[in-house]
């Protein structure tokens, strides 16, 4: 779901290194051993975690000499990225040693001033609306108490500096800096800057715009799991060196590390009570991304992998977590949007508009029908999108509440099996989000059922292969609306990503190793409902949890 206010991370300079306590917990030798197997997820989550500052750590610190060596260390492993990637060392990278209490500082400041910040808090009460949080989840001070407990190191692309961590033992710190040096070397061949931000601020305010936000959404998503999934591997890879071992010639590493990613982690205490969406929001550029540039470099080659995702990024969830569509240059199906302004603007204030990808998509069916569901259904999954509006009328109260908003969703699948599953597993969670729920029998029909909240009417509409949901819009705009959406999808293909928008051109003379994709020449974009979130993570860097999963690898 793109949520492009929500979606811009605090830390769109900083790439805080999330690898860090990945990679310190995996033992080598437990490669040949079975995951330990996960609980199943609840389809509803825990009201409100109690948010507790992560716990404090020892005031140990490196000695001026094992500083000296963690300096000189850099410079080899710069090389060993680099020799490893095929991205050349331009110039050598600035490095700095951080204390704990300097980086718990910049993230509370980050929370305070950067517009990224205010964007994903303001994208809360979207996702509470949805159900992806519950009403009364407090996100800013679990967010910083996750990040706290979570992060260990991070490259600066503001400043081009990689930070090392004054407390965490030197040899520890390698790994680590073998993934923020990937991204050095990443931000050297392509500007992270520029290349990893496309997110406008404007709002989408008439059909136009709407297409123009909605052809975009989820760029930013694929082009963190890009970078993650990069630095995932040069920095699993340094793991493996001793072993003789490689992702390439060892391709069922991948799958020990993304379980041992997955699984809940005791030394993470607060990660381990945040919402799915949360928490898969983290997970998803490490676990996913290195997934995708495994299969990428096993099927078309390292240059292919690294510099050929690079110069031609995946622009969606959905290619990063099928990667052979991307090598086949197949855009994922976005369904329709119909210019619904005249309809619903006299009511409400435009406050979000984009895609539900397939990221989100399993997300939320992982929430609201279980593991299974999330599994059965989602390969049937063909495109979803979504629009938030802000009710004219509401009071200064109701406007820090969901009760101010109201949503529309359509959702697209390839049968109409699918299409009725979800619908009946949408409107089964209905009773989690709302309160005073009813069922209206009288004005629901075979093909619409209509239900009545605290907050207003639910719709829930299936024709065909689509179904099409409104939230606390009034009865006779809903039906307008349910009918002026499912009448634009029509009865051919779903309109495709890249090819909804005229500013886009395709650059058939690429020169991508094996690669050949569209060039995006617009600046516009938007991230999916969960994006913000996605981008907010990768960009504070390597957290604790992919180092603990790493333990697997030692």
């Amino acid at each position: 779901m793109s949520n492009n206010r929500a979606s811009r991370t605090l830390a769109n300079q900083i790439r805080l290194a999330f690898l860090c306590s990945f990679v310190a917990a995996l033992p080598l030798s437990a490669l040949a051993q079975t995951p330990a197997p996960q609980s199943k997820s609840s389809p509803t989550q825990s009201s409100n975690p109690t948010v507790t500052q992560a716990p404090s750590q020892p005031s140990t610190h490196i000695t001026p000499e094992q500083a000296k060596e963690l300096f000189k260390s850099v410079d080899d492993l710069l090389n060993f990225a680099s020799n490893e990637s095929g991205l050349p060392i331009q110039h050598s990278v600035k490095r700095r040693l951080v204390t704990r209490a300097e980086i718990e500082a910049d993230l509370k400041l980050r929370f305070e001033d950067d517009k990224d910040a205010k964007r994903m808090q303001r994208s809360e009460i979207v996702l509470k609306k949805f159900g992806l949080l519950d009403r009364d989840f407090n996100l800013r001070p679990f967010l910083l108490s996750l990040l706290s407990e979570q992060i260990a190191g991070y490259y600066d692309a503001k400043t081009r500096t990689v930070n090392l961590l004054d407390w965490l033992d030197a040899e520890a710190q390698k790994p680590v800096l073998a993934h923020e040096l990937t991204h050095a070397l990443q931000d050297q061949h392509t500007d992270l800057k520029k290349w990893g931000d496309q997110t406008p601020t404007g709002i989408a305010k008439n059909h136009h715009e709407d297409l123009d936000h909605i052809s975009r959404d989820e760029m930013d998503d694929a082009r963190e799991a890009v970078l993650e999934g990069q630095a995932t591997a040069v920095f699993t890879d340094y793991l493996l060196k001793p072993t003789g071992k490689s992702l390439i010639s060892d391709p069922e590493v991948v799958d020990l590390l993304r379980s041992q990613i997955s699984a809940a982690d005791p030394g993470s205490p607060v990660m381990a009570r945040a919402p799915l969406m949360l928490s898969e929001s983290m997970l998803f550029p490490y676990r996913d991304g290195l997934s995708f540039e495994q299969d990428i470099w096993m099927d078309k080659g390292r240059d292919a992998a690294f510099t050929g995702t690079l110069d031609h990024p995946p622009t969606s969830t959905w290619e990063i977590l099928n990667p052979l569509e991307y090598e086949k240059h197949h855009a994922p199906a976005i369904p329709q949007m119909a210019d619904f302004h005249p309809l619903l603007d006299h009511l409400y204030k435009p406050y979000d508009i984009g895609q539900i990808g397939q990221l989100d998509l399993q997300i939320l069916l992982e929430l609201f029908g279980g593991k299974d569901a999330a599994r059965d259904l989602t390969s049937s999954w063909d495109g979803g999108l979504y629009w938030a509006g802000a009710r004219r009328d509401a009071t200064e109260a109701e406007l820090a509440t969901t009760r101010s908003v109201a949503i529309f969703y359509l959702s697209a699948w390839k049968n109409s099996d699918s299409a009725r599953r979800f619908a009946e597993i949408y409107s089964g969670e209905l009773g989690h989000k709302y309160s005073g729920l009813k069922h209206d029998e009288a004005l629901s029909t075979g093909a619409t059922e209509v239900y009545v909240t605290n907050e207003g009417p639910v719709t829930i509409t299936t024709r065909g292969h689509n179904v099409f949901v409104t939230e606390s819009i009034p009865l006779e705009e809903a039906g307008k609306l349910a009918m002026l959406m499912l009448d634009a999808q029509g009865t051919g293909e779903l309109k495709q990503a890249r090819q909804s928008s005229p500013s886009q051109r395709i650059d058939k003379n690429s020169d991508a190793p094996g690669l050949a994709f569209e060039t995006i020449d617009s600046e516009i974009s938007r991230d999916s409902l969960t994006g913000s979130f996605v981008r907010f993570f990768s960009n504070c860097g390597l957290m604790k949890f992919a180092l603990n999963a790493t333990k697997a690898l030692r």
